[in-house]
């Protein structure tokens, strides 16, 4: 039986991944079980058959006891905007780090970290790739910056620690309000400025896969649908009309743009929802 530990499993992403791995990590002949490090134990009625530990990911004690008995790390746990920077920091760099060295030397068989297509520089002049250096632009903020140092952070345990990074586009759809919070910060982009955006159905299974699929330890994986939103698009999924008038504003048109030929060619991923316009006929937005 392998127990899977879940960190932020009360979060946008974790509440909808969770009962997921429930039914998969149960599915198999060999059965599975899914542990889940949560704050608020009410928050996490409604996650299915869990093992619920209550503690604080930045409290070693409280890391201490999720770890005990587990073989794989699922990291999804992201303190995003509207925090104070030094949560920022604590959640997203300081613990991850320290779960990371504290889980090599409880010998878990991987740790699967979340990370973000914004740890990527402008001025590529294309597609991201996972070789790519972290260079994070400041627009983004220290939600990015933090991101891209826990990477490196993990990366220096070294070879004690068989890590995988999964690095996600925006995550949408489900009833998560991103779509409509996105237009506080886009809705005054050109009409062609894009957005990068993954369903939370592709995120479940991408990382379901990042779990269970065998020899890619020391491996990252974009992870991204096959068509970005631009501000227009934004706008017309909202209900609303963009405001046009800043068509000529300079942009860099590859920013956040990823290829995704790694996670395709190694997991055998492939997006259920290939754009967001095909979660809106299905009803899954």
């Amino acid at each position: 039986m392998t127990r899977i530990l879940v960190t932020g499993a009360t979060g946008s992403v974790g509440r909808r991944l969770v009962p997921r791995l429930v039914r998969w990590a149960g599915a198999g002949a060999e059965g599975g079980s899914v542990r889940v490090l949560v704050r608020d134990e009410e928050r996490a009625r409604g996650l299915g058959e869990v093992e619920t530990v209550v503690g604080d990911l930045c409290e070693q004690a409280d890391r201490a006891r999720a770890l005990d008995g587990v073989e794989v790390v699922l990291n999804v746990a992201a303190a995003l905007r509207g925090v104070a920077d030094e949560q920022a920091w604590a959640v997203n760099r300081d613990a991850a780090v320290a779960l990371g060295r504290e889980a090599a030397k409880a010998g878990v068989a991987r740790f699967v970290h979340t990370s973000t297509n914004l740890v990527y520089g402008r001025g590529l002049g294309r597609p991201a790739v996972e070789r790519d250096r972290l260079a994070p632009h400041e627009a983004w903020g220290v939600y990015a910056q933090s991101k891209a140092r826990a990477e490196e952070g993990l990366r220096e345990i070294g070879d004690e620690l068989p890590l995988v990074v999964v690095r996600l586009a925006f995550v949408y759809g489900e009833g998560d309000p991103h779509l409509a919070q996105s237009l506080h910060w886009a809705g005054n982009w050109p009409a062609h400025q894009r957005l990068a955006v993954v369903h939370h159905a592709d995120v479940a299974q991408v990382l379901w896969r990042a779990v269970v699929t065998p020899g890619i330890e020391d491996r990252t994986y974009n992870v991204s649908d096959d068509a970005p939103l631009t501000a227009w698009d934004l706008h017309e999924l909202n209900g609303l009309r963009h405001p046009g008038g800043s068509e000529q504003v300079e942009f860099d048109p590859w920013e956040g743009q990823v290829s995704t030929a790694a996670a395709r060619r190694d997991l055998g991923w492939r997006p259920l929802y290939p754009s967001a316009w095909a979660a809106a006929q299905a009803g899954a937005l």
